[in-house]
Order: C-alpha cells, then structure tokens, then sequence
C-alpha cells in the first residue's frame, strides 16, 4: 500500500524530516501505540518544546510582569519578544496590527464582539459554517439593534454560493458599522473559504473577522497580503503546548472603532474610585484583562520556532498528501452490494480543502451507524478520533439534512435539551443524524497512522448496528453532553 501511495504522491518523501520527528520529537505515540487524529482539536507538542521552556523557567527568575521590578522587567522584555515575534510570524508588525494574548481563540472573539460598535442600522453577517463562539457574537449584536444574517452554505461540499454572499454583503448600509465573520478553514468540513473575500466585502463597507483557528496549524496566514479587520488564533491547536493563550490581533486602522464595555486590572492608565472614572490604557494593554499568562508566553514563540523549523511548506504537503489518500480510499469503501460504505460531508478532492475530514458510516441497507459506537470501538484500537457536532452547528445541520422544524422540536424541549437527547429525537424523524466522526492528520501524522484508520474503517463492511453493538457510554455523565470543537 505505501508503495501505491508514493507512486501517486511522489512529494511525500520529500517530507521525511517529519518522519525523523515522529520518532524524536512525538515518540510517545508509537510508544503508547496511539494514532492521533484529532488535530483540529488540538495539536501535539514535540518534547523539545516542553524542554526549551522548563529550562527558560529553571534557570530565570520571573515575576508578574505589571511592576518595574528586575523579576517584573525579565518578564515583559519576554513577554514583548513574543508579541513581536507573532507579529512577525504572520509577516506584519506592530505599525499594521495589534496583538492581544487572550486565554483561548474563543476569548478573542468575545473582546470583539463585547466591544464592536454594533447599533440599529448595522449589520453582523456570518457563514453557516462557523464555530459556536463566532455565533455567539450575534448576541451582543442583536441585543444592540444590529440586524444579524447569515450565509448559507450548499450541500454536499459545504461551501458558499457566491449569489448568495452577494445578497448579504450588498445589503450593508455603509453609515452604519457592520461586521462580516468567517473562518479561513472550516473546522467541520475541512473547507478553506477564499481568503479574497476579506477586502471583497470591506470594499462593501464590511469590517472582517477571520477565524484562523484551524487554518493556521498547517497553513500561513500573510497578512502582508491579506488584511482582515479582526483575526482570532489558538496556540495549541497550532503546536500543542502551552494551552491556555490564544491571540487577537486587531488591525490599527480599525483598533479605535472598538469600545470597551468594561475595565479590569491591567487594562487602565488611570482609574478612581471616588471620581468615579477611569481612562483605558493603550494598545494591546486595554484588552489584556487582569494578569496575562506570562509564564507560559514564552512558550508560544517556542512553539513557532518549533513550526519553522519544519517549514510550513513542508508540512501543508504532508497533511494534503495524506489527507488526498485517506479521501480517495474512504470514498472508494463499498459493501458487498455496491452500497457506500461512507458519506463525506464536503468536498471529496483536495481542491480548496485541509487536512480535516468529517463523516458518517451506513449500513448496506443504507441505514445510519451510530457514530457514538463507532468512537467506543476506535477506542479500542488506540484510535483517537472526534465525533459530535465539533461546535458548528450550522454546518452540520446542513451537512446531516436537519431542517429548521428538526431543530426547533428540539428547543421545544427546553433548556435540558442535550445531544445524546437530540441524537434520540433525531433517530426518529427518519435517517438522519446529530453528530459525525471526524478525522484530523497533522504535523505528527504519517502513513501507518492513516493506514490503520482505513484498516478500522474497513471493518464496518456488511456492518449494521446490531453488528457492532449498542452504545455503552454512560449517557448521563458522557462528554458528548457538551459538544466539544
């Protein structure tokens, strides 16, 4: 098989330093013989990163770096290094954009949406395809007047209609502040959204979010190139380690659009109890709430050391080249009848698409597998996957034909409405689902890893569920209650 696989994808021998690294950097995955498939939800740090920094914390002293002490000052020369460094790693700089360190990407996009000058008139538009913490923007927009419209996506490759982009952004009032957010890769479907619509739609008077999230761990973002408004990261879903900083990097030119609602430690030049005032403090210091993660900062320009040492190139080529096989190979899956084996949700080439690949198993009779027996039983096998809606309810109703009566039944159960009780409802309203599996190949991926995935796969051949067994997963306490991205 490996040798059908080269001779298809000759490139991929030129990415054997990342073969040389599975075994020096990320070991304990053969070690513990895991196949980790699950990079969109998180990255995996190699050890040289864990080493660089616990050597940094041995050998420093550092302190809260909010004082002018010499511990103090040790730490923000450290932790400015490190801005300055992600700046540059997006190819820009501190004159072009303002970086934020935020606990998570999901933080990032609430300071946007808490401070954005959302009002009557304006506008915040959205693709179906977005994670649940760009839908919850629309919150702070409705509840401020703004009209709220979102972009659907077409079935089954899961990506915008144009006419329909169109429609939205044409109807932006542009006196008014209106904001359009997008992700440059969707993290259900693998879908890459053009990047060109970012200076598309601010020609029609729309201010950009880009959620870059699942872009950026096997792609760069220039944005010498591109220049959207607003732009959200996650620093461990591009390299592992640390957890728990994630960046908002604001475009200057739209920085003094934002109004704070709020002021925290940290985040005033000047504030007064009995004047009952306050002034913000400048740059990124207004939007760094409290104490910043200071001792773990240095870690990020680590982890992006630990990237270009690899070379972006090198990885996207690794990552589309597997994710290329495991498409073509998934798709070719039939039972004995003829019948799919596999239903894809978007597209079924590497055209415009990462290294994410989402999908359901049926039955010769067509009839769905529960994707929930599915996770126990790669569990078994070592097989770290995901499964359920991955926080982008848009795309997955689309994705698995739920209509709007489908989910307003469920809200007519109320607020102890749960997936594993969605998925119940939905098993009778004919053959659909509430969830799928999703499969994610990353910078520690290789060919065994995709082999054995299609090796499990495989195995569902003439399956039906009463083949594979019911779900033993205790429903009442299992993660899937909260729906994970």
């Amino acid at each position: 098989a490996y040798v059908e696989f080269l001779r298809t994808h000759p490139q991929y021998e030129t990415t054997g330093l990342l073969d040389e690294w599975r075994k020096t950097e990320y070991g304990r995955l053969d070690e513990n013989k895991q196949i980790y498939l699950d990079y969109t939800g998180g990255g995996l740090y190699g050890v040289s990163q864990l080493r660089q920094h616990t050597a940094m914390l041995e050998k420093n002293v550092l302190g809260n770096p909010h004082s002018a002490n010499p511990s103090s000052l040790a730490m923000t020369d450290l932790v400015e290094e490190t801005r300055r460094y992600v700046l540059q790693y997006f190819n820009t700089n501190a004159e072009k954009y303002t970086a934020v360190f935020t606990a998570n990407a999901s933080g990032a996009l609430k300071l946007v949406g808490e401070a954005y000058p959302f009002a009557s008139g304006g506008q915040y538009a959205l693709t179906f395809d977005n994670h649940n913490s760009v839908n919850g923007i629309r919150e702070f927009a409705s509840n401020k007047g703004a009209r709220v419209q979102y972009v659907p996506v077409g079935f089954p490759d899961l990506r915008l209609e144009q006419d329909s982009l169109d429609k939205v952004l044409d109807s932006a009032d542009k006196s008014a502040k209106n904001l359009f957010a997008f992700p440059a890769q969707s993290n259900f479907s693998g879908v890459k959204h053009p990047l060109s619509w970012i200076e598309y739609a601010q020609q029609k008077g729309w201010d950009v979010l880009l959620d870059a999230a699942a872009f950026v761990p096997a792609n760069r973002l220039d944005l010498s190139a591109v220049n959207p408004d607003f732009v959200c990261i996650s620093f461990y879903k591009m390299f592992g380690y640390p957890t728990g900083i994630g960046m908002l990097l604001i475009r200057n030119s739209s920085y003094e659009i934002l109004e704070r609602p709020w002021f925290a430690g940290g985040t005033v030049n000047f504030a007064s109890v009995q004047a009952n005032s306050h002034y913000l403090a400048n740059n990124e210091a207004a939007f760094e709430d409290g104490t910043i993660n200071y001792l773990n900062i240095p870690a990020v320009k680590m982890g992006l050391q630990h990237l270009e040492k690899a070379g972006m190139e090198l990885i996207s080529r690794r990552v589309n080249d597997l994710t290329d096989w495991m498409l073509k190979e998934l798709f070719a899956l039939r039972h004995s009848n003829g019948k799919p084996m596999v239903r894809i949700y978007g597209p079924v080439n590497m055209e415009e698409r990462g290294g994410t690949v989402t999908l359901n198993f049926y039955s010769p009779e067509e009839h769905l597998l529960d994707y929930r027996r599915i996770e126990e039983l790669a569990n078994v096998e070592g097989i770290s996957l995901r499964t359920g809606c991955f926080c982008n309810p848009g795309a997955g109703e689309t994705a698995e034909g739920l209509t709007p009566e489908d989910m307003q039944a469920a809200f007519k159960e109320g607020e102890n409405i749960s997936l594993p009780r969605f998925v119940q409802m939905i098993q009778h309203r004919g053959n659909k689902s509430a969830g799928a599996i999703r499969i994610s190949v990353g910078l520690a991926s290789n060919f065994t890893d995709v082999y054995r995935f299609l090796a499990f796969a495989a195995a569902f051949r003439n399956k039906s569920n009463l083949n594979i067994g019911k779900v033993t997963m205790d429903i009442a306490n299992c993660r899937v209650i909260r729906d994970g991205s």
